[in-house]
C-alpha cells in the first residue's frame, strides 16, 4: 500500500517549482490532491500532467479570508475530507529595511505570513471534526538567518515558523500535527527570475543563472542549489502516518547552507545600502 493511500491534500501554490513537486510526489504516494495558486492556466496544466481523478484545481488568493475558505471547501468537496494542508505559497519581495517600500512590506507578510494563517484557520474546525491533520508550511532558512535584503521576506518566514510551533502546541490535543519545512536555495522559476540581476551586482563575469548559482552555493557543503524534487520526501514523510509522532519540528532542507551561513557570505559582497536622503 503506498503510503499516502486514501489521504486528501491541499497544497498552495501547487502549479509549479516546489509545490508542483509535492502535488506529483503525493500523488504518486496514492493521496488525492486539491492544488490552489493565483493563475488558473498554470493549475490546469499541471492537472492534465497528473493522473485523471487524483487532482482538482481551485484558483485563489490564499492572503484573502474568503478565498482561502473557498479553496478548502472546494479540497473539502473534492472527496469529502481534508487530512493534509501544505502552504507553500509564497512571494519573494526584496529589499533592506532603508530600502523596501511600505507596501512591499506589507505583500511580503501577506502573503508569506497571514496567507498561511487564514488556510490553516479555515481547515481546522474539519481536520478538528475529524480528530486528525497534518499541516507542513513551507518556510525558509531566511527565517532562521538574517541575510541582507530580505528583511520582509525573512520576517514572514521567521513569523511563520513560530506560528507553526503555535498551532502545534495549541492542536496537538486534539490529534493535529504542525510542521515546517525550511529549504535553502532550490533551483525554481520564481528563484531564476529573483537572482536575475545577482552576478551583475556580484560583478561575476558570468551572468548565467547556472554560474549565478555556483555562486549561491560555493560555500554550501553540498556545493550545489537543491532540486525541487528534493523536498517530496520529507513532505510526504510528514503527511503520512509514519510521522505521527512529530509536531512542532522545523526541518532544514538546505544542503548544509545554514551550517556556515553561506547566503550570508555571498550577499554580503554587494555593495552597502545608500542612506534614504541620498548621501554614499
Amino acid at each position: 500500500m503506498r503510503p499516502l493511500e486514501g489521504k486528501v491534500a491541499l497544497i498552495t501554490g501547487g502549479g509549479t517549482g516546489i509545490g508542483g513537486a509535492i502535488a506529483r510526489g503525493m500523488v504518486a504516494a496514492g493521496a488525492s490532491v486539491c492544488i490552489t495558486g493565483r493563475r488558473g492556466p498554470v493549475l490546469d496544466d499541471m492537472a492534465r500532467s497528473l493522473p485523471s481523478g487524483s487532482v482538482l484545481t481551485c484558483a485563489g488568493d490564499i492572503s484573502n479570508a474568503a478565498e482561502a475558505e473557498r479553496m478548502v471547501a472546494t479540497a473539502l468537496e473534492f472527496k469529502g475530507a481534508l487530512d493534509v494542508l501544505v502552504n507553500n505559497a509564497g512571494v519573494g519581495v526584496h529589499g533592506g529595511v532603508l530600502e523596501i517600500e511600505l507596501k512591499d512590506w506589507r505583500r511580503a507578510l501577506d502573503v508569506n505570513l497571514t496567507g498561511p494563517f487564514l488556510m490553516m484557520k479555515a481547515a481546522l474546525p474539519s481536520m478538528l471534526k475529524a480528530g486528525r491533520g497534518s499541516i507542513i508550511n513551507i518556510s525558509s532558512i531566511a527565517g532562521l538567518r538574517g541575510t541582507p535584503g530580505t528583511c520582509s521576506y525573512a520576517a514572514a518566514k521567521g513569523g511563520l515558523n513560530m506560528l507553526s510551533q503555535q498551532v502545534a502546541v495549541e492542536l496537538g490535543p486534539h490529534n493535529i500535527r504542525c510542521n515546517v519545512v525550511c529549504p535553502g536555495a532550490v533551483r525554481t522559476p520564481q528563484m531564476d527570475e529573483s537572482i536575475q540581476g545577482l552576478g551583475k551586482a556580484l560583478d561575476s563575469a558570468d551572468t548565467s543563472l547556472d554560474a549565478i548559482y555556483g555562486i549561491l552555493s560555493a560555500n554550501t557543503p553540498l556545493r550545489r542549489v537543491g532540486h525541487v524534487s528534493e523536498l517530496v520526501g520529507i513532505c510526504n514523510f510528514l503527511a503520512s502516518d509514519a510521522s505521527t509522532f512529530v509536531t512542532g519540528a522545523v526541518i532544514v532542507v538546505d544542503g548544509g547552507a545554514s551550517a556556515v551561513d553561506v547566503n550570508g557570505l555571498t550577499l554580503h559582497q554587494l555593495p552597502p545600502p545608500r542612506s534614504t536622503d541620498g548621501s554614499p
